[in-house]
């Protein structure tokens, strides 16, 4: 009986060792299957970033195209805004100046802007506009007798004499004051502009005690005008030319009293930067609509 009893414990013995071993084997497996299944999604895992890392790097390519597109499509407009046009044989215009003339050219009156066949002339009618604008002359005794021409965009504003001189004198009047400093203003206004003041008289000789003869008394009154606009309205004098014409430019033969009178004159010659001179009447016309 013993013996049996024996024999079953190790029959038992023996198979519960052969079940553990199954049991191992397929944990073993699992385990196989388990690893091989991490290292294939590992692989998928690197080959997916791989893949991303190509997207990102295509997708930056892609931004940095759009980037380089929109920075050379604004080199070409601000190109563009600085294109120039010749205006007669003496000046330029940029685009974007064009756009500040054309704004200005719609408060124009159209009988005015109907005569303007050329861009030229646009330019002038504007330039003159704004001009007229800056110079009120409507308070001024003999406002009449202030001319504003613009020819090839150089500006010329013609004051009689009356307004500014008693009669063989150069000495300018204190009612002339109020007009020589809104010139000021407008010299002022653009650093850039160069100003010229032309002497002109009539034909007449003179003679007398301070005045040699009639260059003489021209250039002594553009003097006078010019020393008023740098001490008294601080224009910088390396802007201003005082220049004496006599009476060899008139206007209008000086045979009758009127016409003599029309050739007595002080011309303020004005050759502004047009686009500083555009922008700065834009910002005028925005603060004082």
């Amino acid at each position: 009986m013993r013996k049996t009893v024996i024999l079953l414990s190790s029959l038992a013995l023996v198979m519960s060792s052969c079940v553990s071993k199954k049991k191992y084997a397929e944990l073993e497996q699992q385990y196989q299957d388990t690893k091989g299944n991490l290292q294939k999604t590992t692989l998928e895992k690197q080959q997916l970033e791989a893949k991303f890392a190509k997207i990102e790097k295509r997708v930056e390519n892609y931004n940095e195209k759009i980037n380089s597109l929109k920075d050379y499509n604004a080199s070409l407009e601000e190109e563009n805004s600085v294109k120039l046009d010749m205006i007669g044989n003496t000046a330029v215009i940029s685009n974007s100046m064009k756009e500040k003339m054309r704004a200005t050219l719609k408060n124009v009156d159209p009988a005015e802007l109907a005569n303007a066949k050329t861009l030229k002339d646009s330019m002038d009618v504007a330039i003159a506009y704004n001009l007229k604008k800056s110079i009120n002359t409507s308070d001024l005794e003999n406002s009449d007798d202030v001319n504003i021409d613009i020819d090839q965009t150089v500006v010329m504003i013609s004051v009689s004499d009356k307004l500014l001189f008693n009669t063989a004198s150069y000495k300018v009047k204190k009612k002339a004051y109020k007009l020589i400093e809104q010139l000021a203003n407008v010299i002022n206004s653009e650093p850039s502009m160069d100003v010229m003041i032309e002497g002109h008289t009539d034909s007449r000789t003179i003679n007398n005690a301070v005045v040699q003869d009639n260059w003489d008394l021209s250039v002594k009154r553009a003097t006078s005008i010019v020393r008023l606009l740098e001490k008294k309205y601080k224009v910088e004098s390396n802007r201003l030319i005082a220049a004496g014409r006599g009476s060899s430019v008139p206007l209008v033969e000086n045979s009758t009293a009127k016409n003599r009178a029309r050739n007595r004159r002080t011309r303020i010659v004005i050759l502004p930067n047009l686009d500083k001179f555009f922008g700065l009447m834009a910002e005028e016309q925005t603060l004082n609509p």
